[in-house]
């Protein structure tokens, strides 16, 4: 079950997975395993696994895809089309809107680096992130253009109510009886108005209607001035998609720096384990002649137990070795999210050129690295929140419009301007707040980068010693090569014991080992600079002009 997680789009982020199966086959002491001083590639005993159709893109030093088509890819291109829903290998979540993947088990590490960018979850998400801060950014784009709004209201109304109206009758009846008395000298039998209106006054009154209205109507607000506020808003949330694409580019060039950790990791496991098989071979014979020699009485019992000891911890050290070897190439599995171990093709390599100056290097790392570009999108922010605060007191001018949709239908419009007096935010703790940002991002440009210059040092030293390292124990694996061979030729003549036989191919197999290790350090801490130079893929122009490679392991 293979998955992979895409980009369709500068903002469009597509998570893909593939649902194609394959087993994983690990046999023992099925393969023969030959050196790279031969000319014949070389398979590894007890690691090799079942290969599967290529589909690959290689990625050119530049960072580009390249497609490379291939049978197998002509025959998915239509199911590649249609988009689906996948289960995801490692956590079994389904995931919309995929694509299926074939990817090799036998990948070169160029092809692993374009494969990474298609699974990785970590590089789709920062994607989504990028993505989101941009549709974010546009949205804030028209947030000063007119707002156009309709409104349409139905309303039915039912109305119930008895009104007690005794107070208010009470209140006529004084009134009239009052004024009559001013107005009217008294006159005897007169009758009493107040009274005679208050009759037809009732003490309460129930009240009952229902009926329904509608109302329609258009109107516009349209913001004409704001002071910049709109254009600093809009600066704030560009600079945070430029700290969302930094971001990203720091997870990728980790992503990158960890998949050559693990891939020549798995080379060193996998040649750890040949050499261990070798030994293990030699010994073999080693362990056959010493028991010939002890039955015609050349050797003593000491001797030959000493042999078959030998021989014994050779075994278990192969085992562990391949066992470790597995476990490698499990990890590099993982990372390209595949259900079977991944067979790296690319051999671990030593360049004997010089590399250029520290100084490249170190301006390389001022120009290109995301850490910088992180402190600059900071920066940028801070700038647009200081634009933004000092837009605290600086007005508002709006123009409005409302009409009613009638028969005899009713507007209104005008333009309205509004100043903030007092209260809300302090501007001037908000500037402050602002240029305080400012500062430190600029402080921490210049720590980041100082900081950048160090790491580049120490990791140009750090190739130059690992080169250094593996030219010198060039001497030391070729002496140790002799010194078996003469070893073996004097066991033959009973000039030597086994165990001084023994003793050589230790000797042999720790001089060989320790330029393999000399080799992935060189590897290493080019891809460490590689990465703290901003420029990871560099380090693909590097492999490909080493003059030094050690055993190709696998071929197709």
């Amino acid at each position: 079950m293979k998955f992979a997680l895409s980009t369709l789009s500068t903002t469009v982020m597509t998570i893909t997975l593939i649902g194609t199966a394959a087993s994983t086959a690990a046999s023992a002491n099925e393969n023969d395993i030959r050196a790279q001083n031969e000319v014949t590639p070389v398979a590894v005993t007890q690691i090799i696994d079942a290969d599967t159709p290529i589909n690959i893109q290689n990625v050119d030093k530049l960072g580009r895809v390249e497609t490379v088509t291939t049978n197998t890819e002509i025959d998915k291109a239509e199911h590649r089309k249609s988009l689906t829903t996948l289960i995801d290998p490692i956590t079994h979540k389904s995931v919309d809107n995929s694509y299926p993947l074939t990817v090799s088990s036998l990948l070169s590490l160029e092809q692993a680096q374009n494969i990474l960018l298609q699974v990785s979850p970590k590089i789709a998400a920062n994607q989504a992130a990028i993505a989101a801060s941009e549709y974010q950014t546009d949205a804030l784009k028209t947030i000063d253009h007119p707002l156009v709004f309709a409104r349409v209201s139905a309303n039915a109304y039912n109305l119930d109510a008895d009104i007690d109206l005794s107070t208010l009758k009470n209140g006529i009846v004084n009134d009239i009886n009052s004024n009559v008395d001013n107005i009217i000298p008294p006159i005897p039998d007169l009758p009493n108005f107040g009274e005679l209106v208050g009759e037809r006054i009732p003490d309460n009154y129930e009240l009952k209607r229902s009926g329904s209205t509608t109302g329609a109507g258009i109107g516009v607000v349209w913001p004409i001035y704001t002071a910049g506020r709109t254009t600093a808003l809009t600066g704030v949330s560009n600079a945070r998609t430029q700290e969302a694409v930094a971001d990203s580019i720091l997870d990728t060039n980790e992503l990158y720096n960890t998949l050559i950790e693990r891939y020549f990791k798995a080379q060193l496991a996998i040649i750890a384990a040949y050499l261990r098989d070798d030994a293990y071979d030699t010994l073999q014979q080693t362990d056959h002649m010493a028991q010939r020699l002890f039955e015609e009485g050349f050797i003593s019992r000491v001797d030959r137990l000493e042999a078959q000891s030998a021989l014994a911890d050779a075994k278990s050290e192969s085992v562990n070795a391949n066992n470790d070897a597995r476990l490698a190439m499990m990890a590099l599995q993982r990372l390209l999210r595949t259900e079977y171990r991944i067979k790296p093709s690319t051999p671990l390599f030593v360049s004997s050129r010089p590399l250029p100056d520290v100084t490249y290097f170190q301006d390389l790392a001022l120009t290109n690295h995301p850490g910088l570009q992180k402190v600059a999108a900071k920066r940028a922010q801070a700038q647009q929140l200081h634009a933004l605060s000092d837009t605290g007191y600086k007005p508002t001018v709006m123009l409005y419009g409302y009409g009613q949709v009638e028969k005899d239908p009713s507007w209104v419009a005008g333009i309205s301007a509004s100043w903030k007096l007092w209260g809300g935010l302090d501007k001037t703790a908000s500037l402050a707040s602002s240029n305080a940002k400012i500062r430190q991002a600029d402080l921490s440009e210049i720590e980041v980068s100082d900081n950048l210059l160090l790491l580049v040092e120490k990791n140009w030293h750090d190739v130059n010693n690992a080169q250094s390292r593996y030219q010198a124990l060039q001497s030391n694996v070729e002496l140790a090569a002799e010194v078996l061979r003469l070893r073996q030729l004097g066991l033959q003549e009973g000039l030597n014991t086994p165990i001084e036989v023994v003793q050589a191919q230790t000797q042999s197999l720790k001089a060989r080992t320790e330029q393999a290790q000399a080799a992935n350090s060189y590897v290493q801490s080019l891809a460490a600079l590689m990465q703290s130079c901003g420029t990871p893929l560099a380090f693909n122009a590097y492999l490909n002009a080493a003059d030094i490679r050690l055993p190709t392991l696998y071929e197709k």
